[in-house]
């Protein structure tokens, strides 16, 4: 019997380091974060539209039906568009009334931490050091183009682990989640874009893309946009309203998650 109490000890301390690691793999899994507009009192059918800028180029068919149809998207642009871009960006300062710019990072990295880590086979940042440069720089740069500072943040893929979320709340910034993946990074073709938007309800955060204008995205959603404006939908952008993350027991059954 003596010598069983190490084993068991030894057994022990195996299950408990295992464990450990196990749970630091959950805890650092980065996550999509999934918001709703806050409900109003009063009846209202409002909804957000926010568009990612990331790398790439300018979709002027698509913020054109914005301004000819008035309506109001939030643009989440990195510090490359804005430098590759030009022109688009003296398009949206152009029409402020309709866009308000806010933070996509610097470089368009994903809100993980730690060396090799990556998100849809993009690096994320080896440390916190290098994720508040990416938020600061980003931050700064929209400042300096449009000439309001940022108080939203969305990083590369939309994903971030426990670590970044709470460096980015440190700095200030307030992570914009959504509800509605429209486009799957401006991949899916016209109809499917049609057929997403068909299922919007009041309170959602629509996501899509403004940065790739050989794909479908402009297309499906002028058509998909149209309906929701014959529809009754009030588009609101995010520095008009307050949002708040989805509970997890809703959250589950979200439509047009990303799938990994």
């Amino acid at each position: 019997m003596g010598a069983q109490l190490p084993m068991k000890q030894f057994l022990l301390s195996i299950f408990v380091i295992s464990f450990a690691t196990l749970s630091a793999g959950i805890e650092q899994r980065p996550v999509e974060i999934h918001d709703l507009l806050v409900a109003q009192a009063e009846p209202n059918k409002k909804i957000a539209l926010t568009l990612d800028a990331c790398s790439g180029k300018y979709d002027g068919d698509l913020i054109n039906f914005l301004i000819a149809n008035r309506i109001p998207a939030t643009i989440f642009a990195t510090q490359t568009w804005l430098k590759q871009n030009p022109y688009g960006l003296s398009v949206i300062k152009a029409h402020l009334d309709l866009f308000d710019v806010e933070d996509h990072g610097a470089k368009h990295i994903p809100a993980v931490i730690g060396v090799g880590r990556k998100v849809y086979g993009i690096l994320g940042e080896p440390d916190v050091i290098h994720l508040q440069r990416e938020v600061l720089e980003g931050a700064s740069a929209i400042e300096v183009a449009i000439g309001v500072a940022p108080h939203w943040y969305r990083d590369a893929t939309a994903e971030y682990d426990t670590q970044s979320i709470d460096a980015i709340a440190k700095l200030g910034y307030k992570i914009a989640g959504f509800s509605v993946n429209a486009d799957e990074g401006a991949t899916l073709k016209k109809i499917a874009i049609e057929k997403r938007l068909e299922h919007i309800k009041a309170g959602d955060i629509i996501i899509a893309h403004m940065n790739k204008p050989a794909s479908d995205t402009a297309e499906g959603l002028a058509v998909g946009l149209a309906y929701l404006l014959k529809a009754g939908f009030i588009f609101v952008r995010l520095d008009q309203v307050e949002i708040e993350e989805i509970p997890m027991r809703l959250d589950k059954n979200l439509k047009f998650r990303r799938k990994r």
